[in-house]
């Protein structure tokens, strides 16, 4: 028998990724019965049921969001009546409003929307939004002073505003009237604005509780154009804009926002605003699906452009809005000038759209390379500093010199995917105060952790899967250890890994146009209503290898029957998991593939694992336990064998020769002794065989 370990003729792959797979309950019964009801497949009233939905009527709601009866925004926010008068008195007045905007997507789109509609509707309006880089989110004082400077006399708060308590004092001071249109959590102290719109201070029933700052602004400007007469023309521009802010700013799209952004995603690709399809066009979206969006949750991949181009499609889809539209606008508000954006949305003239459009593409080709650099900067951080002591310290801080702030937030969102724990980074703005920024998992409360520092800290705020912080220097090491400390009282070992939720599973058979058709019922998908998410059991790697800048292309295959099904897959960024195993259960979400005038649908991986059968035998393996088998009318030996500190699997046929493999390896060893052993790729379907064969010959033994 061979001695040695495969490890000693080859390196093996990064293991697979390193996640939880959370699949959820299946209930076939109910499936098939709903689906009669509403006349779908038991697939996809399966989906509807994970999504909460019990009931026909439910599944018609969502199905059909236009059915949906709204109330009047009037009776669900107590102060639109208030800001509706204002606003009219300031427009035949022709007194001067000014709008305090936010630097990301949803603040900016939430100008550029106000801007429009009250400009179109005789209003004498400007705009000012707070320097990224030197100010900080939200309305300040400096601002407020300078509006009043300038013969202001109604302020408009977009996306921000709700925390803003001593600015919109002083603007009371002053004698200016101040409308707060925001949508973040409420504190324990109002601002003494005139009037306050934000969703969360409604009724949680309304179907507008769930609307992002570009749903508040959207709400007013249709509420103001409705009441004044002038509908006309101006609606489907501001809902190209509620469509685009609602999407990039990964509200969720359940509610209204689902009703609206169905209406949008249509009328986008037709829309009149040069901006939207100076973006559309210099975006690349028809090639759809090649840019990850960024955001709390989402990892930000920058895919490169691996489809052919088709032309315009019909109706967009929320991922071409979160993988090519939005974080070329995002980009301008993380490391741009948010005015590029401003005058992108607002101006009328191709000629202005198109050149702001490529600033925005060139911040963002910056953006890219940035994140790129940084996030491999932080890694070999993490290896040299803090990789062996995760699972103690249950979170992350990593805080380096000269990182930009603008991205740090994404490189915390892809550290978070690699490794699993909560990730606190933060870079120096001088040599005495850090800047840094958070994102979570499921288990940890950012902002619960970010209180129990409060005084450690200067600045901070955000939610449950994100924030933002500022602190001394001095106190980092302090910081770090109060953070390990609430780590460890509210996450344990089991919780980090990437937790990956799973629909249900499907063969691939199973996977063709007709299913693919069947998911649109189920968008726009997004925040609260996610892509669906399938897996298949033991499938083989037929084919695979990198593409662009670290992603795997590959086929797998599955025998169903007697028969082979093969299907094409990518897996965005997966580089260091190359060469996958010869079999892995995989996990995926539909994609349709646009090349040379065909449509094929392929997979995206989002998960990938040894199968259950192998992973059982490797955790513990039957040691003592070796049988006989025949194979191909001849007969062999295979038994798990311990050999270092890790078990393989070991197979000898007639002539002696033996083939030796490990778990996760793509490479293992075919010799009779160790002197003449030779590396073989066992994913070779010669192999490959055998070993499925050997492993169910020892499942019957065992």
């Amino acid at each position: 028998m061979l001695d040695r370990p495969v490890s000693e003729l080859s390196k093996p792959s990064r293991r697979l990724p390193n996640q939880r797979w959370q699949i959820y309950p299946q209930k076939p019964e109910f499936a098939q019965k709903l689906a009669v009801l509403i006349n779908v497949s038991a697939i996809i009233s399966q989906l509807l049921i994970n999504r909460g939905i019990e009931t026909p009527e439910q599944a018609q709601a969502f199905l059909n969001p236009e059915s949906l009866v709204l109330p009047s925004p009037l009776e669900d926010f107590p102060d639109l009546a208030i800001s509706l008068e204002l606003l009219q008195n300031a427009i035949a007045s022709q007194t001067k409003i000014a709008i305090c905007g936010d630097y990301d997507a949803d603040g900016m789109t939430s100008t550029a929307l106000l801007l429009r509609s009250l400009r179109t509707l005789g209003a004498q309006v400007d705009y000012a939004i707070p320097s990224r880089m030197h100010e900080g989110y939200g309305i300040n004082k400096r601002i407020v002073e300078e509006f009043h400077s300038e013969g202001v006399g109604l302020i408009l708060t977009v996306d921000n505003g709700i925390s803003a308590f001593e600015p919109v004092a002083r603007a009371r001071e002053l004698g200016l009237a101040v409308i707060i249109t925001d949508h973040h959590d409420i504190p324990q102290k109002l601002p003494p604005a005139n009037a306050i719109l934000n969703p969360k201070l409604i009724a949680e029933s309304s179907p507008y509780r769930g609307v992002a700052g570009v749903g508040v602004a959207y709400i007013l400007a249709v509420s103001l154009a409705q009441q004044l007469g002038e509908t006309k023309g101006l609606i489907q521009p501001m809902l190209a804009l509620f469509t685009l802010g609602t999407i990039a700013d990964l509200a969720p799209l359940t509610g209204v926002n689902r009703r609206w952004v169905k209406r949008g995603l249509q009328h986008l690709p037709k829309s009149n605003l040069a901006g939207i399809q100076a973006l559309i066009q210099v975006g690349g979206v028809q090639a759809r699906g090649e840019e990850r969006a960024e955001g709390a949750g989402g990892a930000g991949g920058d895919k490169e452009k691996l489809q052919s181009p088709v032309p315009s499609p019909k109706s967009l889809k929320p991922e071409d809005i979160g993988f090519r539209l939005g974080p070329r606008i995002n980009a301008i508000g993380r490391i741009g000038n948010p005015q590029t954006v401003i005058e992108l949305l607002t101006t009328d003239d191709m000629g202005v759209a198109l050149e702001r459009a490529m600033q925005c593409e060139q911040i963002n080709a910056s953006r890219q390379e940035m994140c790129q650099q940084i996030e491999q900067e932080a890694i070999a951080y993490v290896e040299s500093e803090f990789v062996t002591s995760l699972q103690q310290d249950r979170v992350l801080i990593v805080v380096q010199p000269n990182w930009h702030h603008g991205v740090i937030g994404i490189v915390a969102s892809r550290l978070v995917e690699r490794y699993g724990v909560p990730v606190f980074i933060g870079t120096y703005e001088d040599g005495e105060h850090i800047r840094g920024s958070a994102r979570s998992i499921p288990e940890f409360n950012v902002f619960e952790a970010l209180e129990y520092c409060h005084d450690l800290l200067g600045k901070f705020g955000g939610h449950k899967a994100a924030g933002g912080f500022s602190l001394p220097a001095e106190n980092l090491q302090v910081l770090r250890s109060r953070l390990i400390e609430f780590a460890n009282q509210c996450l344990e070992p089991q919780h980090l890994k990437p937790l990956l939720k799973i629909d249900t599973e499907v063969n691939l058979d199973q996977i063709n146009q007709q299913l693919y058709q069947q998911l649109n019922a189920l968008h726009p998908c997004g925040m609260d209503n996610p892509d669906p998410v399938f897996w298949t059991a033991n499938v083989q790697v037929v084919e695979q290898k990198i593409v662009g800048k670290g992603h795997i292309k590959l086929t797998i295959a599955q025998t169903i029957d007697n028969q082979d099904y093969r299907i094409k897959a990518i897996a965005w960024r997966w580089g260091d998991y190359f060469r996958l195993p010869p079999r892995v259960d995989v996990a995926y979400k539909l994609r349709e593939n646009y090349f040379n005038g065909n449509t094929t649908i392929e997979l995206e991986l989002v998960g990938a694992r040894l199968p259950i059968q192998i992973q059982q035998f490797f955790a513990s393996p039957p040691i003592s336990s070796s049988t006989s088998f025949e194979y191909n009318q001849r007969q062999y030996t295979c038994g798990f064998y311990k050999n270092g500190i890790e078990a393989e699997l070991r197979i000898k046929n007639p002539e002696g020769k033996v083939l030796v493999m490990q778990p996760g390896h793509i490479i293992g060893l075919l010799g009779t002794n160790r002197q003449n052993a030779k590396e073989v790729d066992i994913s070779q379907p010669q192999y490959d065989s055998i070993i499925q064969a050997a492993l169910q010959a020892l499942s019957v033994k065992s």
